[in-house]
């Protein structure tokens, strides 16, 4: 009875595999192929490899600029979103009162609002103080990434003893040392989590940047692509760029390491003092 039950469990799993990998598997035997054998045999292996489609979409898409813009975009957001939401965080615990209560609700209560109730009041809000460009579109994902990410920190910093921070002011340590140099270094498991989050969605977002950044000449690599899907016309697509745009981003995702935000790398060359 127990072997066929993990038989059986085993073969859950492996469908399971299946289905969540034959995207990429699907992606990667187009990845080599034109046009006219992807729409005929979608299915089938490449009869050839050859990059030169990979090299046309690295040219119609801008693929250096594209890549260094959405790396530049999700860094100083994840920046952005870290050092105020710790900061704010670590003030509302250790000074309790009604004010940093009642903020800890309004935090958490503006995650069930919606991004397309506040779109369009946003983005004119925004366009009115000339903000929409990349630095508005920065300290929009700053903000709506706070309340989610203000709420992690918020439960964390709670089960750090104050001793900790008592011990270093007695040692001389300023509230910004204590800040710097006891709190966040003990915040890095928070830290990683706040960062892979909201860099994925920064990384895979559409939305926002074509609404702030969508008639400018440089774009984020999900704009690249789809502006490179509607180049292709209005009855077909040439899915022989499609791919291997879609696969680099893919792959470039991996270079947007959370270690790479330059709030990790400092929280890890500090020790408490």
């Amino acid at each position: 009875m127990r072997k066929s039950n993990t038989y059986f469990r085993y073969v859950i799993v492996t469908v399971m595999a299946l289905v969540t990998l034959f995207p990429i598997v699907f992606l990667l035997l187009n990845f080599f192929r034109s046009q006219t054998e992807i729409v005929k045999q979608p299915m089938a292996l490449p009869e050839h490899f050859s990059f030169k489609y990979l090299q046309s979409a690295i040219e119609r898409i801008d693929l250096g600029s594209s890549f260094l813009l959405t790396l530049l975009i999700t860094s100083l957001s994840v920046a952005l979103i870290i050092r105020i939401s710790s900061g704010a965080a670590w003030m509302m615990v250790r000074f309790k009162s009604k004010i940093s209560t009642v903020l800890l609700l309004l935090f958490t209560a503006s995650m069930l609002i919606p991004f397309q109730a506040i779109m369009y009041p946003l983005i004119s809000m925004f366009d009115n103080m000339g903000l929409k460009n990349v630095p508005g579109l920065v300290i929009m994902y700053g903000g709506f990434g706070l309340s989610m990410s203000l709420f992690l920190y918020h439960g964390f910093i709670k089960s750090i003893p104050v001793s900790l921070e008592e011990a270093a002011i007695i040692d001389g340590a300023s509230p910004v040392q204590v800040y710097f140099k006891v709190i966040m270094p003990l915040l890095k498991p928070t830290t990683m989590t706040v960062i892979i989050l909201n860099g994925m969605w920064i990384w895979n977002d559409y939305l926002l940047p074509f609404l702030v950044i969508g008639n400018s000449e440089i774009k984020t690599l999900t704009l690249s692509v789809y502006f490179a899907k509607l180049e292709s016309g209005q009855y077909g697509n040439s899915w022989d760029l499609i791919f291997p745009a879609v696969l680099i981003t893919m792959l470039l995702q991996g270079f947007d390491s959370p270690l790479s935000s330059p709030c990790v790398r400092r929280s890890h060359s500090l020790q408490p003092v």
